[in-house]
Parts: C-alpha cells; structure tokens; sequence
C-alpha cells in the first residue's frame, strides 16, 4: 500500500510541475548577427531582415516581430515582399526560393513557409527578382540572360510569358550584340505607371525595356559601362542606371532607341577613379526637387575603405560615413504627401534611420534591433521589480544623453502589439569591453536602452570622451558625415563585474585590470575628484612576481561628470588582476571584492579598506601570469586525466571483491527504503581533486547575509560570505572555513532566510561544479546534499534563484534554483529540500561563449548570447513568459491573399518542381 500512495503523491507532483516549469524560447534580442538582405513593405509597413545563417526576421510597430528559419543553412541574399499582400519571398544562395505568409491562428499572425523551389545544382543561379505589382507574379532574371515569370504563390511558371535571351538579343541592333556579351541579369524594375512595361538590365550594361502583355521589347539602352542597379523614376519618364566605374547616367524613356553618343554620365566624385555605385533611387518631392540617394561611388584611392551613402536634396549634399559595410537600404515616404521621411540603412553591424523631414537629417532612435555590441559585451546583471523613482532617474539621465535624435516618432509602425504590458519593471546591465555599462528596458518583447554609463572618464585613456566625432571637417570633400562611432577598446576598461542595488541607487562596477569603482546616482551634473585606495592582495608575500597587464593610469583633477551614475570611489587591486567577484551591501556601506589572488572589504562610506584576505598557495605560480596565460599544459591535464581513470578502477575493483558479501543485506535494507525515501537518480561518483588541479586562491562568489554568525565572516576558500551588523568603527571579523573535500570549485553559496530572522533556522547553500550541498548555520554541518546527475559529465555552470508560480493558482508558487550545465541544459531544484525537479535542453553544449553569458532572473526567465550582438530570451516558468503576441491584416484595398488562394493547377504549395525545367534553358546563356 505503501508503493501505490507514493506513486499517487509522485503523479500528484508531476502534475504540479507542469503548473509550475514550460520551456520556452521566447525572443531575439539585438541586432540579427551578419546581416546579408534586407526587404520593405510600404502596404504593410514591416521591415524584413535576412541574415546568413537562413534566419529571415520581421519587424514593425515595437513589439510587432516574427522570425522564421530556413532548413537549408544558406545565406539570405534577396527579401520582396509581394504588393499589398502579406507574403514574401526570399532568394538564398544556394539558387533556392521560398514563400512565407504571415497566417492568422487563434488572434495572432504567424509567420510560416508555405512554398520552396529547390534548383538542381545544373540550373544557373537566379540573380534578380521582381515582385510584380500585381501581387501574383514574380519576375527572374538567370545568370545566363533568361527572364522567367512565375504565377505566385505555388511556383508555377508561364512559359509563353518567358523572356528568353534569344528574343531579346535578336531586338537588339547587331553593332551592340557584335562587340559584347549581355551577361547575366543584373536588374529588373518595373513601370511605376504601367505595370505591362518592365527594364531587364544586364551587367555589361544593356537596358531593355519589354511590354509583358505584347511580349516585345520597345525600347533599348546601351549603356557602355558595366551596370549596378536601374531605377524607374516615379512619373514614368525617366530610368536611372549606375555602374562600376562610379558613374550613373540619366535616360529619357520613350521614342526611338538611345544612341551611345546620348549617353550622359555623372561621376558625383570626381575624374579619379571611384567605386562602383551599388543602388541609386531618386524621389519627389511636393514641392522643390528631388531627393538622390546613392550608395558607394567614393575615390577608390583615396576613400575606397570608406562606407558612405549620398544624399542629395537642393543645395544639400551628404555622404553619410557608416562604421561598416552597407548591405542596403530604401526610403519611407509620407503618408500625406509622399514625400521622403525616412532613410533607412541596414549595414552589417547595426540598422540606421535618418530622418530626412528634420534639418540636418538626424538619426532616429530605434526601438528594437539596438547594437548590443558597439563594444563587445563582457559581463551581464540582471535586477528584477525596479522601483518607480529610480526607473524615472535612469530615464531621465538618459534622455540627457540622446537630445541629438530626432524627435520625430519611429516610422515603421506595422501590424498590432496584443502583448499585455509588463507587470514589473526589469533592468538588464550589459558590461563591455570599452568601459561602457548600458542599461536596458528588459521588461517586455524590446530590448531598450535607457542609459549608457562610461567609466572611461576616470582613467587617462588614448582616446578623449569629450571628442565628438560625429561632424566632419567644414569644406570637406566628399562632404562626409558620420553616421555612428565606434569605440576605441582598451580591454583593461572591460566591465568584469556589476552590482546594483535598486533600493539605494548604489552601483558598483569591476574591470579586468582590477578597478572597482563606487557609484551613485546623480540627477545633477557634478565635477568631482575620484578618491583611490590601492589594495595589495599579496599581503607582502614573497615569491610572486604579476607578468600581466599593468593598471589602468587615474586621472588625478577633477572630472566633469554628466548626470546620472557618478563615481565617488575607486579601489585598485594590486596585482592588477581581472576582478572574479563583486557584491555590495548599501545598507552597511560595504563593497567585497575578489580576485585571482585574495579579497578585500571596502567601506566606501569612510573610504578605507575593512579587511583583505590573500588566498593564493605557492602552488599557484600560473595566477600571477594574468587572464591570457591561464592555460595549463595538455600534458599535466591528460596526466591528471589518466590518474583519475586509474584511481577509478582500482576503486571499482575492491568495490567488488566485497560486493557479494554485501548483497542480501543492501537488498533487504533498499526494500525498507523505498516506501519512505525517493529513489535517487543515476549519479556519477564526486572524485577528489588534488590541490593543484585548480586555481585554488579564486575568488568565485561573494555574499553578504545577516545570519547567526554575528560579528565574523564565513570563508570558504573560493568564497566570502560576510556578515556586518554593527558600527563601522567598531567592526570585528572573525572566520570560518569549509573545504569541500573533492575541491570542485565553488559556484556559488546562498544564505537560504529569505529575511534575518534570528529565531528561524539559518541554512547556507553551497553549489559546487559537482554538487549542492546545505550546512546549518552556526555550527556549519553539512545537513543535506545533491550530486549533479551525470554519466555525461555535466558540471554546473550557472544558477539562481527564482520563483515560480502556478499557471492555475494565483496564490501558489515555489522556489527554485535555476542551473545551468556545461553541456547546455537547464535545471530547476528545489529549495531548500534541494531535490531535482525538471530538467530541459537550452544551450548547445558546443557553445561555450552562449553558456558563459548566460543570466537568470528572479522569475524564471534567461538570458544568454546566441551570437556577439544577439540575446536568446529563455523561460523555465509556465506564469512568467515574455513574447510577441502581434497580429498584421491583409492590407483592405489589396486583392485576394495566400489564406484564401488555393495554388494553381500542377503547382504544390510547398514545392513548385514545374520551374526547374523551364530554368534549365537559362544554361544556353552560358554557353553562348
């Protein structure tokens, strides 16, 4: 009877946990990492973003986002919407196409694959796509010449529509087809104002314009030099072309053939030799001329390095200069007027809107798709439930920061946000490796920043932080104007460490050549002199000799700090070490800090140094190498690796021999168990590690608890634990060690009292690579423990505390330690009976940078780097989830749409194999 209430309770238990713990991957956030196509739809006012891992991504009102992901792991290298429908299509390199929808299910839009033509490897590759705007066909232009219309959206082609380069090449006078080969299809545009009329432009820069409906060619272009883009100006009468020599050219559309001697040329920069110009587009405006927009075209000597798109409007001509390779870019017009409002940039580090209705064309803030990585990130803190005030403050200061955006609202507002609005206010602090620490709006689908903190200021550095480097040189030509800059990294500024309290508004941040600096929020710019306390961690040990990096150099006058986070105190470990621990206590005016080498307490309340503890043995020579040369030999590991195994089975061996002795009474005693006690899962078996098989003097964690041991400090040797409960001058510190005998190193230690409550029970947690394990408070023995579970070598990564409430029960929750693996797994265990509740696949295990940067919430949620600018959001919690929730509608004056298309006959709605024979013939252009 005993067995069938237990497995009752376990099926009851199980059932809680699925109130409890769902994994979920939820969001992106960042900038889609190495960009490689991007795609606009004026009708649906969403952006799409292809990159080269075959993630296609859309964005439009804040909030409103969708990500769909090829099977094939091939780059994006065209995006097009379809007019006026939800559909789009993509074109990947490897010559494959794909229609996506934007589906209704259950109030929400869904972004699905609905239509793929794969090409046999035989096919040339296609190499221009037009999306008709009759919202049913798409156009191709092949490497070889051909152009084939396709019936959208099964991929059915219409052969008698075909335009093959046979036809084309025959309508063209003999003396051009004498002298050159048309090459492939470089572009194809179609008529603004006659959607029967389309140019084929080819590279060796032959434009043709063809009537679909007569299937003829009325008009021929013989451009002579090798051609870039085509644009088809808005009234019909003119077609712009731009080419590899830096030129464009300006063709009137109409009449009889243009001779070459009409040909017309403009090279914007100069007689020098220049590079190409990639795309041009020319708009209206209501009143006064044009707007002209092109990309490159810049002096190959002396400007070829540069990334630059022209903007000429009137009397204003600029090259706004980015920091890295353009990938694309349009324009968003006017909803009123039609007139240019926006520019928008995909470059490969980061997505740029300017906005061309306000002088001197400032950039708009984005929303979402915000570089995370201008710097490198080095370091993550995540604080949950901010309190209002100090929200307001970090806004406020950082609105300071952004006055020269443009005011004017963000412009790519499609589709609908139903998400409900975030019930707590989250900060993430992102630490880089400039000295920058950036605090982000994570509350919701958007990652926003509020306010950027530099340490920069503190130190003599190369670089000045008061040079604005955004203007360029008065008379310059080219005239450039910086669009974005990028720090000058010096990685000793790297952000190693962060704390802050959201009570107090204290922060503290730590560095890789060991500063820790003391912060606090300032709503008034101050001017002020950092005070220094340098720390020797060394304690006057001798033998030790620092063959790292030196410290950073202080600036010793006062330092005009704007408003917002100000430090006031600066404390240098000696030697300059990458800080490994930080954590700060406001309430006790106490900062711990950790290193390699030893760690320190530092009252920043009357500046001085409390206590400092060296920790390193003499066996601990590699740690005075610094950060780069931490690397121990293969030999000593594989050494170290076959001793183990040895140890192992001789172990195993005696183990045996009096196995059978024992068999009947363990038998017996199981029996007695097992209706009492849970049946502990396979566990591998904790070795014992030798003193020297780590750095034994790192510091790991530290923490502060008000708990029994009342005027001492709990050490561990990869920990302090500091207790402090009376008068700063009349503290006195006492200690207590634990050395866990199989010398894993530590993780992390935790104070279980949710409060100090001096007449409950204090337990302290210790989680070590391989196991957790609870001692009572004060007499530190150990009460209950967990080994990892582990055949396949799992070691704890990272953890923390959270609580998870019931997705039935408004009332119910539990606490839980959320634990990561380096084989990439999530865990949650139970508090504080430490029992393993569930466990879900999160991280690659092959990507260790991912399970390095990973970072809990206090709500069961995660973070961690997916790539250098990208953030995976991850939850563990069925109440606490964080996604889009959008819908977007078939704009009304559009025509029929996928949800209600059926294909065409012959055409499947996940493949359309009828295409492939029709582009074999493109494969006769290669040959000729």
């Amino acid at each position: 009877m005993k067995r069938f209430r237990r497995h009752g309770q376990e099926s009851q238990r199980d059932r809680l946990k699925q109130e409890l713990f769902q994994f979920n991957k939820t969001v992106e956030h960042g900038f889609p990492h190495q960009p490689s196509a991007l795609g606009y739809s004026p009708s649906l006012q969403l952006l799409a973003i292809g990159n080269r891992s075959g993630a296609i991504k859309l964005y439009g009102a804040p909030g409103v986002e969708f990500m769909g992901l090829h099977d094939e792991n091939a780059a994006v290298t065209q995006v097009h919407f379809l007019p006026h429908q939800v559909e789009l299509v993509t074109l990947l390199d490897d010559n494959s196409l794909h229609m996506w929808t934007l589906r209704a299910h259950k109030g929400l839009s869904e972004l699905l694959e609905i239509g793929r033509f794969i090409a046999p490897p035989s096919v040339t590759r296609v190499t221009a796509v037009l999306a008709h705007s009759s919202g049913d066909l798409l156009l191709l232009g092949t490497e070889g010449g051909h152009v084939f219309v396709v019936e959208v959206p099964g991929f059915r082609e219409l052969e008698e529509r075909n335009i093959s380069l046979d036809q084309v090449a025959s309508s063209v006078p003999d003396d051009y087809i004498g002298r050159r080969n048309l090459e492939h299809v470089e572009a194809l545009q179609e008529n603004p104002v006659n959607p029967n009329q389309v140019v084929i432009g080819y590279g060796r820069g032959l434009m043709v314009i063809w009537d679909l409906e007569k299937q003829c060619a009325i008009q021929h272009i013989p451009a002579t030099q090798q051609l870039e883009s085509v644009w088809w100006t808005e009234d019909g009468s003119y077609i712009l072309s731009s080419h590899s020599d830096g030129s464009y050219c300006r063709w009137m559309v109409g009449g009889e053939d243009v001779n070459e001697e009409e040909e017309k040329s403009d090279i914007p920069y100069g007689h020098f030799p220049c590079k190409a110009i990639s795309k041009i587009v020319q708009l209206p405006t209501v009143e006064g001329p044009p707007f002209l927009l092109f990309s490159g075209g810049m002096p190959r000597a002396s400007y070829g390095d540069r990334h630059c798109i022209t903007v000429i409007h009137s009397k204003t001509h600029v090259a706004l200069d980015f920091t890295s390779r353009i990938i694309d870019f349009f324009v968003i017009r006017d909803g009123d007027t039609g007139d240019p409002s926006a520019l928008v940039v995909l470059v490969e580090e980061e997505l740029v809107v300017i906005d061309l209705q306000t002088e001197g064309w400032p950039v708009i803030q984005t929303p979402y798709l915000v570089p995370l990585h201008s710097s490198a990130i080095t370091c993550s803190h995540h604080i949950s439930a901010i309190p209002l005030k100090l929200w307001e403050r970090v806004i406020a200061a950082g609105e300071l920061q952004n006055t020269h955006y443009s005011k004017k609202p963000w412009p790519i507002t499609g589709g609908q946000n139903l998400a409900s609005d975030p019930p707590q206010r989250d900060l993430l602090l992102t630490g880089h490796e400039d000295g920058t620490v950036c605090f982000w709006d994570a509350s919701g689908v958007c990652l926003y920043p509020m306010y950027k903190l530099s340490t920069a200021g503190v130190f003599h550095t190369d670089t000045d932080p008061n040079d604005n480097m955004n203007q360029g040189t008065e008379g310059e030509w080219p005239p450039f104007r910086k669009v974005v800059t990028h720090n000058l990294d010096d990685p000793r500024l790297g952000i190693q460490k962060i704390h802050l309290c959201k009570y107090s508004g204290y922060l503290t941040v730590a560095g890789t050549a060991g500063q820790i600096l003391v912060l606090e929020l300032n709503d008034e710019a101050a001017e002020q002199t950092v005070e220094a306390k340098v720390v020797d961690l060394l304690q006057g040990q001798e033998g030790f000799r620092w063959k790292g990096h030196t410290r950073l150099d202080m600036r010793e006058e006062p330092v005009l700090f704007p408003p917002g986070f100000q430090p006031f105190a600066l404390v240098q470990c000696q030697p300059p070490a990458v800080v490994t621990a930080l954590t700060l206590h406001s309430e006790w005016k106490l900062v711990a800090f950790g290193t390699s080498h030893g760690f320190g307490l530092y009252d920043y309340q009357q500046k001085n140094n409390v206590f400092v503890k060296c920790t390193l043995n003499p066996s601990d020579q590699l740690a005075m190498e610094g950060p780069l040369s931490r690397v121990k030999s293969i030999k000593k590991s594989l050494r170290q690796s076959f001793r183990r195994i040895r140890r192992s089975r001789v172990s195993l061996r005696k183990h045996h021999v009096n196995n059978a002795a024992k068999l009947q009474d363990a038998n017996a005693r199981l029996e007695a168990e097992l209706a009492e006690m849970e049946l502990a899962p396979v566990q591998r078996k904790i070795e014992a590690r030798s003193s020297d098989d780590s750095f034994t003097g790192l510091v790991r964690t530290l923490y502060f608890a008000d708990t029994f041991l009342s005027d001492s400090e709990l050490h561990l040797q990869t920990l302090n634990v500091a207790q402090k409960n009376v008068p700063a001058s009349r503290r006195t510190y006492h200690t207590k060690e634990i050395q866990l005998m199989h010398r894993a190193p530590v993780v992390v230690a935790h104070d279980l009292a949710r409060s100090p409550d001096m007449q409950g029970s204090h337990h302290l947690l210790v989680i070590s690579e391989e196991q957790f394990k609870v001692f009572t408070l004060p007499k530190v023995s150990a009460k209950m423990k967990l080994k990892l579970t582990a055949v396949d070598g799992s070691r704890v990564r990272r953890v923390g505390v959270a609580w998870f409430g019931s997705n039935r029960s408004e009332d119910y929750g539990e606490s839980g330690l959320m634990v990561l693996t380096n084989q990439g797994d999530v865990h949650v265990v139970s508090l504080p009976t430490v029992k393993m509740q569930v466990q879900y696949p999160c991280i690659r295990r092959e990507d260790v940078s991912g399970i390095a940067s990973c970072v809990f919430t206090k709500h069961g949620q995660g973070f961690y780097l997916i790539s250098p600018s990208e953030f995976e959001r991850f939850s563990l919690s069925t109440r606490h989830l964080v996604e889009p929730r959008c819908l977007v509608e078939v704009p009304p004056h559009s025509g029929t749409s996928t949800q209600n298309r059926r294909p065409p006959d012959g055409a499947s709605s996940a493949h359309g194999y009828t295409l492939s024979q029709f582009i074999q013939k493109s494969l006769e252009g290669d040959q000729m």
